[in-house]
C-alpha cells in the first residue's frame, strides 16, 4: 500500500505563509505517519525544515526557474515524481490552480482553500456594512485538511522549545538578556500606508517606553532601504535601541530573538505573525484593516488589539486601498499613550 504523501501549496507573501505552520504543525503531531511536504517560496523554509520529523519543505522560485506555463510545467513534473496521494492547495491562485488541475487529471485528491470573498467583501464595504467575524486563515486551511481526510485539533505553542530559541547563536551586540530587563520590540512598517502608524507618533511611544523603564532593552524589527534608515536613525537618537533587522541578518535569528521578548508592537503585518510563532504576546495596531477580516496572529488577544471604532473601518482587506476620508484618522486618532498602556499591561501585569 503506497504510504500517504501530502502536498501543502503556499506561495505568496510572508506572513500568509507563516500563518500555515501552527496548522502544519498540528497535521504532523497528529498524523505521525503522513509525509507532509510543504511547496513555497525559499525564505519559508526557516519555518519548516525543523518544524516535525515528517514534514519536509520544497522551494519554487515562480519568477525565474518556473516562471510562466512552461515553467509550470516543468514544476508539476517534478512534483509528480514525488508521487503525491493528495495536494492541499491553501493558496488558490493562478499558479496553483494549475498545478491542483494537473494532479487531478491524474487521479490525485485535491481541495482548495475558500477565502470567503464574499464575506470580506460584505465587512469591508462602504454602505451596508456587515460587521462579521470571517472565518481565519487558520481555520481555513484545517478546513482544507480535513476536505481531505485529516481533520486536525489546531494546537500550537511555538517554534522553539519553552525556553526560546539559542541566544547564544546570534551576534554578540544582542547579547545575554538579564532577569530584571524588558525586552521590547517594535515593527513599525507595513506593507501598506493604511496599515502604518503616524512614524512621529511611534517615536513618542519610543521615548515614552524608555522614559518608563528604565531597564528596557528595543529591538527594532524592519526591512531595507527607507525603513532601515528610520530606524537607525531612531537608534542613533535614543538609548538602548538597536536595529535588529540590521543585526540579525536572517529571518531565524530574528525569530530567536523575538522567542525572547517581552512583548512585541507591530502593525498588522508579518511581524505580527512571527512573533506570534515564537509565543510572544504581540500589541498589534489596525487601521484601515481588522482583525474580522481573519488574519490575527496565532493565539494572540483581543485584549492587545489597539483599534477605533469607525463607521468605515475596516475599508480594506490588506490596506492597500486609500483613505475614503483622506485623513487616515484610524490610525492617526489613536494615542501614544494607549499604545505604551498595554504594552505596560503585558509587562508588569
Amino acid at each position: 500500500m503506497k504510504k500517504p504523501h501530502l502536498l501543502i501549496i503556499r506561495f505568496s507573501a510572508l506572513g500568509d505563509v507563516a500563518m500555515t505552520v501552527p496548522v502544519v504543525s498540528a497535521l504532523a503531531a497528529q498524523y505521525p505517519d503522513l509525509r507532509i511536504t510543504v511547496l513555497s517560496r525559499k525564505f519559508a523554509r526557516t519555518f519548516f525544515e525543523d518544524l516535525a520529523p515528517n514534514v519536509g519543505f520544497m522551494e519554487a522560485d515562480l519568477k525565474s526557474e518556473y516562471k510562466g506555463l512552461r515553467g509550470l510545467n516543468a514544476l508539476y513534473r517534478r512534483l509528480k515524481a514525488k508521487k503525491f496521494t493528495a495536494v492541499a492547495d491553501f493558496h488558490q491562485v493562478l499558479r496553483s490552480d494549475y498545478l491542483r488541475m494537473r494532479f487531478q487529471i491524474d487521479k490525485v485528491a485535491v481541495e482548495h482553500i475558500n477565502k470567503h470573498r464574499h464575506g470580506k467583501r460584505q465587512l469591508t464595504a462602504q454602505n451596508n456594512k456587515k460587521f462579521v467575524q470571517q472565518p481565519t486563515s487558520f481555520e481555513n486551511y484545517a478546513e482544507v485538511l480535513a476536505k481531505l481526510g485529516y481533520p486536525v485539533t489546531l494546537q500550537f505553542t511555538s517554534i522553539f522549545p519553552p525556553q526560546g530559541g539559542n541566544l547564544r547563536l546570534l551576534p554578540p551586540e544582542i547579547g545575554e538578556k538579564k532577569a530584571f530587563q524588558q525586552w521590547i520590540g517594535i515593527a513599525p512598517f507595513a506593507a501598506h500606508k493604511g496599515k502604518i502608524y503616524p512614524l512621529e507618533k511611534m517615536e513618542q511611544v519610543i521615548r515614552e517606553l524608555l522614559d518608563q523603564h528604565a531597564n528596557a532593552r528595543i529591538f527594532f524589527f524592519a526591512g531595507a532601504g527607507h525603513e532601515r534608515d528610520i530606524v537607525s536613525q531612531w537608534c542613533r537618537q535614543y538609548p538602548r535601541c538597536l536595529n535588529a533587522s540590521a543585526v540579525c541578518g536572517t529571518m531565524h535569528d530574528e525569530l530567536i530573538l523575538m522567542s525572547h521578548l517581552n512583548v512585541m508592537l507591530s502593525m498588522d503585518s508579518a511581524n505580527m505573525h512571527l512573533a506570534s510563532l515564537t509565543n510572544t504576546p504581540v500589541v498589534s495596531i489596525w487601521g484601515a484593516t481588522h482583525p474580522y477580516a481573519g488574519f490575527m496572529g496565532w493565539n494572540q488577544s483581543q485584549d492587545n488589539v489597539i483599534q477605533l471604532s469607525l463607521d468605515c473601518r475596516p475599508c480594506s482587506i490588506y490596506g492597500n486601498k486609500p483613505c475614503q476620508r483622506g485623513d487616515y484618522a484610524c490610525l492617526e486618532g489613536i494615542t501614544p499613550e494607549t499604545i505604551v498602556e498595554r504594552i505596560n499591561h503585558i509587562i508588569h501585569p
